[in-house]
């Protein structure tokens, strides 16, 4: 049977933990890594009525994108929606993992793949890489080489270069040297799991930063439509690719529309690198009236709201899920969580 902790080593090794913002809290919410899983219920919003549904399908872990705990909370009595969920997950015994931001991070298998694909998008790459690159270089007894290579690439560093080495003190056994290439955000949690393993007989280790960033991590992507279309082309095929009931914009431009700049959830924040890379829209979600202006005819803003960007975060998870693992069921939640009504 598998455990929670082998679902969450999964995700983690899709999108490790480090690459999540300061604000997040991605991980294990509630439940034991070593509970055996009987089905998984994936969502965008672990809410109560989405508990609900996990316990009549007979699933003991949520699998959701947005967690449903945000920040430390001091009284568990059902006072409110979120303390409410956590109850009911607890006294049935649910786990749920949160796989946000870092989802929202990774170039492969990600948030803003998934747009680009439904867009039909080419050439596409991180819009605003997130950390510099590092160079590992770990000298060890070569009996110990596949161990540590399982460690370290675990927690989504690459392996490189593996060298033959002598060292003067080593007469009964042989050692290599190993090169790591090592993301910025995961820089302190693998020198931790060096400082920390004991059983690894570590004769040296050195970190160098490289002097280019990691073009696989970071916000937002950056790509371009087959041919070029017209402002309003674009919002119908949005519309309808992204089943949006409706899509807030800026005047239209002019110009045709090729280079497109995009972000699932909140990307309002990327606005400016999306106008100094050029882009002639910006699509994303939740931005605020002021912010329209920012735009200065520079880019031309499509908002086609937060859960609609991220909704096929779900089907890709499950996808995911069901391909690594066959002893369970994986199910997409059927509750619809958009807080967001529109009248039209």
């Amino acid at each position: 049977m598998t455990t929670v902790g082998e679902i969450a080593r999964f995700l983690e090794s899709i999108a490790p933990l480090a690459y999540q913002e300061d604000y997040d809290n991605a991980g294990l919410l509630t439940g034991a890594p070593e509970k055996q899983v009987s089905a998984v219920l994936v969502c965008l919003d672990a809410t109560e009525a989405v508990i609900d549904e996990a316990i009549e399908r007979g699933c003991n872990l949520v699998v959701t994108h947005h967690p449903i705990l945000f920040k430390a909370i001091k009284k568990l009595t059902g006072a409110t929606h979120v303390e409410r969920a956590l109850i009911k997950a607890i006294k049935n015994d649910v786990a749920i993992y949160v796989i946000h931001t870092n989802l929202d991070n990774v170039y492969y298998n990600g948030v803003n793949q998934q747009i680009a694909d439904k867009l039909g998008l080419q050439d596409t790459r991180i819009l605003q890489p997130s950390a510099a690159l590092f160079s590992l270089v770990v000298t060890l007894p070569a009996s110990q080489r596949e161990n540590l290579c399982t460690q370290l690439t675990t927690l989504g560093a690459e392996a490189g270069t593996i060298s033959p080495v002598q060292l003067p003190e080593a007469t009964q056994q042989a050692f290599v040297q190993i090169t790591f290439k090592v993301p910025g955000g995961l820089k302190h949690a693998v020198l931790e799991a060096l400082r920390q393993n004991n059983a690894l007989e570590i004769a040296d280790y050195s970190l160098h930063l490289l002097d280019h960033k990691d073009v696989t991590v970071g916000a937002g992507m950056i790509g371009y439509l087959p041919t070029p279309i017209t402002g309003q082309t674009f919002l119908q095929m949005v519309k309808d690719s992204m089943a949006a009931p409706c899509v807030r914009y800026t005047a239209i431009p002019d110009k045709p529309i090729q280079k497109v700049a995009f972000c699932g959830g909140s990307g309002s924040f990327l606005l400016p690198e999306a106008i100094r890379q050029g882009a002639d829209v910006f699509l994303s979600s939740d931005f605020k009236y002021h912010q329209f202006f920012d735009a200065t005819d520079q880019v031309f803003i499509a908002d086609i709201g937060h859960f609609e960007s991220e909704q096929y975060t779900t089907p890709l998870l499950a996808d995911l899920l069901s391909k690594k693992f066959t002893n369970f069921a994986v199910h997409c939640v059927k509750t619809i969580t958009n807080p967001v009504n529109y009248f039209f």
